[in-house]
């Protein structure tokens, strides 16, 4: 089935995934693409809508990124937001220039309400300004339909052609009213069905797998995460015993989860499933290792050939199934956005293992769109609420070396922590949390004796999209508990701390 969709090109600003997901919410498909896709390009997709994103150039800089100037003549509504506005007005004739007020942060604005863009909204409200520069002159065809103190074009538009700009960022949480004004520029300017549901994206996702594979026969890297899962369930929907996964236990997981993954594919689902247990091997390999990188380093290097070793024994294998996700995708550089991290889904596993292609159904999807299609798949709500987990596992939550009494310490007070917020119905409201093992090690008192013992750090954050986090406000008494019980029942442990540092300046894990 193919879906209706609206183009969002990248000027290398920070919202432009939260710009797709606003978009994915009101049930429209979307893409994001480099600001300088070629216009034979666009004109293929056939759009419903255009939005151009905030960027962190100025658009009179020389070097500043521009898109091709026949996207304002096409006839599809564009939307230009906060740099996007700009590069509108410089491009069709109008003028940018600096603010002798810079504005950041919340701003009322007042709306001209006859504007499509703001039909149903109030005339007056506030939204999330970020700007320096602002439009000082608008090309002509174009009206101001909204204002702020400083800044007299807010927003504008030029109705004939169904080109709209707005100076601030409707995608975030702080302009209330961002997300009718996005849905009224979707529905109202461009037209759009909504006809985006995850129901119909499996329809398609299945359909698609069984046209590429055919009678052929499909391997799974499946790690037990949301998105090696998802894409394991599309795959065995499509093809049946065609498909065998492949389960690496390292020995890095949290307390029963090999387990856990063992019994939902092959017991629940009933699929060809065949469980590594590599503990071993990847232990061997880390012994003495204290370095992050380095650690990461090996268990990737390791993980791949456990893999492959197994896989060359199944004969000759057609496609490998990959869970790669939207943010995936465009992180390791599809847009004009810094790169943020090279992902090891995109481009495949470095296998030396010939297939006639790579499968990855859920590279359109977002991480909660790829929850939201578990959900219809089944899948039980273990996996599919899951927390974010690292792949090299506890293995980064453990500072300095693994070994595996230092592994059974971080697992059971992990455990512990994680048991104690679920009993305190907290498990919903907290995005991530769980024990880290310091390097340090301080004086206590047992009993009567003198303790030389470990310190065990807990880390609980509350976040929406994980650029950034605020460590959750945890009631004391549950930390208490949680305190009172991994001193008591993990040996070697005689001190407890809670991280209360925000990210930034930290990340999230403390490797």
């Amino acid at each position: 089935m193919k879906h209706q969709m609206v183009l969002i090109l990248d000027f290398g600003g920070q919202y432009d995934q939260l710009i797709a997901r606003r978009v994915r919410e009101a049930k429209v498909y979307c893409e994001i693409l480099p600001y300088n896709t070629s216009i034979e390009r666009i004109k293929s997709l056939n759009p419903k809508g255009i939005i151009l994103t905030g960027g962190p150039a100025s658009v009179n800089e020389e070097g500043a990124p521009f898109c091709d100037r026949e996207l304002f003549e096409l006839g599809i509504p564009v939307l230009g937001i906060c740099y996007g506005m700009q590069l509108m007005s410089v491009m069709l004739g109008g003028e940018v220039a600096e603010a002798r007020q810079r504005e950041y942060g919340k701003t009322d604005i007042r709306l001209d309400t006859s504007s499509a863009l703001f039909y149903g909204i109030e005339p007056n409200t506030y939204s999330w300004m970020s700007h320096t520069y602002y439009v000082s002159r608008m090309p002509d065809g174009f009206r101001a339909t909204a204002s702020s103190a400083s800044c007299p074009v807010a927003a504008m538009e030029d109705k004939k052609r169904k080109l709209y700009g707005v100076q601030f960022h409707p995608e975030v949480e702080h302009t209330p009213e961002g997300k009718t004004m996005l849905n009224n520029f979707l529905y109202k300017v461009c037209g759009c069905a909504g006809d985006w549901e995850m129901s119909s994206f499996i329809e398609s996702a299945v359909e698609e797998i069984r046209g590429k594979v055919k009678d052929g026969s499909v391997l799974c890297a499946l790690s037990g995460g949301i998105d090696s899962s998802v894409a394991a369930l599309l795959a065995h929907k499509a093809v049946g015993d065609r498909l065998t996964c492949i389960f690496v236990d390292h020995g890095l997981l949290r307390k029963n989860e090999a387990d856990q993954v063992e019994n939902v594919f092959r017991n629940r689902f009933n699929m060809n499933f065949i469980r590594i247990d590599a503990a071993d091997r990847f232990l061997g390999r880390l012994a003495g290792v204290t370095d992050p990188e380095q650690k990461r380093k090996i268990i990737g290097e390791e993980f791949i050939r456990v893999f492959e070793e197994q896989a060359k024994k199944l004969g000759k294998i057609d496609y490998l199934v990959q869970g790669t996700i939207y943010p995936d995708v465009v992180e390791s550089g599809v847009g004009n956005s810094a790169v943020i991290k090279s992902h090891h889904n995109v481009g495949g596993l470095p296998v030396n293992i010939e297939f006639k292609g790579i499968l990855e159904p859920l590279k359109a999807l977002f991480k909660d769109e790829v929850r939201k299609v578990g959900r219809e798949l089944k899948l039980p709500e273990e996996i599919v609420a899951r927390q974010p987990f690292p792949g090299p596992g506890l293995a980064v939550r453990i500072i300095g070396e693994i070994s595996r009494e230092r592994l059974e310490i971080v697992r059971e007070a992990d455990h512990i922590f994680r048991e104690e917020i679920e009993k305190a119905g907290l498990a919903k409201e907290i995005s991530q949390y769980f024990a880290v093992l310091t390097s340090l090690k301080s004086v206590g008192v047992m009993g009567d004796e003198r303790t030389y013992d470990n310190v065990v750090a807990l880390r609980a954050v509350v976040t929406t999209h994980f650029m950034t986090a605020n460590w959750a406000r945890i009631p004391y008494d549950v930390l208490e508990r949680a305190s009172s019980r991994i001193v008591n029942e993990v040996k070697g442990v005689n001190r407890v701390v809670y991280d209360i540092t925000t990210k930034p300046p930290a990340t999230i894990e403390w490797e």
